[in-house]
Parts: C-alpha cells; sequence; structure tokens
C-alpha cells in the first residue's frame, strides 16, 4: 500500500491481529477507534453538489480525537487563536527538561504520578531560580508547559518543553521586570536543581509507599537496588536545554505550535505499507538532523503508538504562574499596563473552510471533478454503525 497514506492505514493493515494477541487499555481502544473511524462513513457527514457539474461528493466528520493525526492542525489552530491573545512584547525562550532514559522503566510502573510529579519539579525549578536574587528577577514567572513521550522513532522519551516569557512578575511592587541579556538562566544550574529536586521528590513517594514496582522496575523494591538506582541518577548528568524562540510575536505562535499539539508521529511520515511492514520518516538528530527511513512490523509500530496514548483527562499543556487560569486574568492585564500595551484586538471567527485557504490555499468548496463549480451542501449523511 502506498500513496498519501495516514497513521490510520497502518492501524488498518494490523489492529486485528494486534487487538487479539495484545492486551490493551480501555483509553488506548477507545481512542484507535476513534482513528479508524476519521473521516469514514461511520462518523457521517454530509453530501456536497457542483453547481457546475453535478458531481456529488461526500465529506465524511473528523474525529477529533487530540491522539489523531489527521485532526490536528485544526485544533491546533484554534488553540493559538486562543493563545495569541494573551501575547506579550517581550522576548521569548523555550527550555526542555528531559528525564534520563534510566527512569523509564519506574515511569512506565507510575504513569500519572510520575508526570505529574515531572510538571510539578519542572515549575518548581523555574520558579525558584525566578525567586533568587542570583538572576536578578525575584517575582514570578509566567509560562506554558508541554508534554511529549516520544523519540522520532516513537521510544519512550519523557520530556517537557516550556514556552517563558523573559521577565517576571513582581508582586509587591506590582512591576514588570525584564531579564538581562540573551538567557533566562543558567543552563548547568537548572539541570542540577532539576534533578537534585526530582530525587528528593522520588525518595520521599517511596518513602510514603506511593511508588509501584512492577515489570521494569520490579527490581527496585528491593532497598540496596533502589539505593544503587538513586545513586547512579544522582552521579548522570541530567538535561536541561534552553534558548531563545524566534523573535516577534506571530513568530512565537507559530514556533510555540509546532510542539504543542504535536502527536508521537504525523500521518505525511508515513511512506509505504507492505506484506506486514510499514515504512516511515524519521529525523537522526545525532546525524545532523537528517532526515532517513525505517522500516518496523506494522505490529510494532501500533505497540509503540499506543505507548504515547494518554489517559483521559490528563492534561499534557499546563499553565503556570501568571499564566494559570487563576491568575492571569489579574495579572496579565496589570502586566500590559506596566508595559504601556493594549491586548489584541478580537480577531473575527473563522469557518473551518476560511482557516483551510489561509492556512493552505486551498479552497475547499471548489470542485475537484471540473474545478470550476463550487461545492453546495445538500444533505446530511448519517452515522453507520457498523465497523470502520
Amino acid at each position: 500500500m502506498t500513496g498519501r497514506l495516514r497513521v490510520a492505514d497502518v492501524f488498518r493493515a494490523g489492529w486485528d491481529e494486534y487487538n487479539r494477541s495484545n492486551r490493551v487499555a480501555p483509553h488506548q481502544s477507545k481512542a484507535v477507534d476513534h482513528i479508524l473511524s476519521c473521516r469514514t462513513a461511520r462518523l457521517g457527514g454530509h453530501m456536497y453538489r457542483c453547481d457546475k457539474c453535478a458531481s456529488q461528493l461526500p465529506v465524511y466528520n473528523s474525529c477529533q480525537n487530540r491522539h489523531c493525526p489527521t485532526c490536528q492542525t485544526s485544533a491546533k489552530e484554534k488553540w493559538l487563536a486562543e493563545r495569541r491573545t494573551e501575547l506579550i512584547p517581550v522576548r521569548y525562550f523555550h527550555s526542555v527538561f528531559t528525564l534520563p532514559h534510566r527512569l523509564n522503566g519506574l515511569v512506565d510502573a507510575n504513569r500519572k504520578l510520575l508526570i505529574d510529579e515531572l510538571f510539578s519539579t519542572v515549575n518548581w525549578t523555574l520558579q525558584s531560580f525566578a525567586a533568587d536574587p542570583r538572576w536578578r528577577l525575584e517575582g514570578q514567572l509566567g509560562f506554558l508547559a508541554v508534554l511529549h513521550t516520544w523519540t522520532q522513532r516513537l521510544h519512550e522519551h519523557f520530556h517537557i518543553h516550556c514556552i517563558i516569557p523573559g521577565g517576571v512578575w513582581d508582586k509587591d511592587r506590582a512591576k514588570w521586570v525584564s531579564c538581562r541579556g540573551k538567557w533566562l538562566f543558567r543552563k548547568q544550574s537548572l539541570a542540577d536543581a532539576f534533578r537534585n529536586r526530582f530525587l528528593v521528590r522520588l525518595r520521599l513517594l517511596r518513602h510514603n509507599g506511593l511508588l509501584r514496582f512492577t515489570a521494569a522496575a520490579e527490581s527496585l523494591a528491593d532497598d540496596q537496588r533502589w539505593k544503587e538506582f538513586t545513586a547512579d541518577l544522582q552521579n548522570t548528568k541530567w538535561v536541561v536545554y534552553p534558548k531563545p524562540a524566534p523573535d516577534g510575536a506571530q513568530t512565537v505562535l507559530n514556533y510555540l505550535g509546532r510542539y504543542t499539539h504535536k502527536i508521537a508521529i504525523s500521518d505525511y511520515r508515513i511512506v509505504k505499507i507492505d506484506n506486514n511492514f510499514v515504512t516511515y520518516l524519521w529525523r537522526d538528530r545525532a546525524d545532523a538532523n537528517r532526515q532517513k527511513t525505517d522500516t518496523i512490523a506494522v505490529c510494532d509500530f501500533i505497540r509503540r503508538f499506543l505507548y504515547h496514548i494518554l489517559p483521559k483527562g490528563f492534561q499534557k499543556i499546563r499553565y503556570y504562574g501568571w499564566l494559570s487560569a487563576a491568575s492571569k486574568k489579574t495579572i496579565l492585564p496589570a502586566i500590559r499596563s506596566y508595559l504601556h500595551v493594549h491586548p489584541p484586538p478580537p480577531q473575527p471567527r473563522e469557518s473551518l473552510a476560511q482557516r483551510i485557504l489561509r492556512l493552505t490555499g486551498k479552497n475547499i468548496h471548489l470542485c475537484p471533478f471540473c474545478n470550476k463549480g463550487q461545492l453546495i451542501k445538500t444533505s446530511e449523511i448519517m452515522p453507520c454503525r457498523g465497523p470502520p
């Protein structure tokens, strides 16, 4: 199978076999059901007719699942429009906090608990630095944090991307304090504080009996093995990668959008499906970010993809400091007032067709048969209850 392929096509090629042979969590099964149903008769849609050549065309509904590669562009654009109202005219920074791969087994056994702890540790680290007089800010940061759990080849890789406006809000003096120079905080200092805080929390969780030791983490239930494990982590170099984001508010938004609604793999990276194998594109960062191909069994691809499906209700994008829901309604206007800037004017609401035309230049109402007429909606297609 070649041509314009989607991740859904990989699942169609191997899902029945994989589902029969493997244990699949309910939230994973539901996400796959949505991906398989996306833009098919199963979800229903509408029938369109060309006003020139009278050709008829069915257009099926999207699933809108956050793990569906086909649906992410529309969701990202809607989210970016909301974030556009929160921009301020300052330099922005992008920082990535990464857990060592040695922790993967323990995270697998305690997924929600330790990912929540990862978010909390990142927030604690950044806010502690923002309050420390050594960094000449002494106030509260506002930032958003986005969880990613994958590498380019869909392996486990737990890391958080943070987009941070370059300055703090000094509540006591009702003053915005901008950062100095090209960097917000020193890279190695951030990494050391991040490591030390996470390990303190990890030891406390174990002391309180809150950690589970199953599968790959089973041996860590032994006290001696645990001491050796945490000592090794203490001596490991943890990675924090801070860098300035591109200049300009709109550039920051586009940059930010690359990280927020990203899922484990996009449709365009699927190259070929043949004899129960799938070939996909990936970029090798160890080799100057060169694009390469990898071919693996369809069932192996499905297993890797399922690993990155989050449970219902789990928030992969979180907001902290003065950008949190509890603070931004009051602090963001105060920051703008101090900086003598006005909020962006409200943007006119876009229809889906208008958004696609703006982003791609494609008029989805243009008849694909005669390329002259306009497609007119004529009837509704009711959802089909059969299998996708």
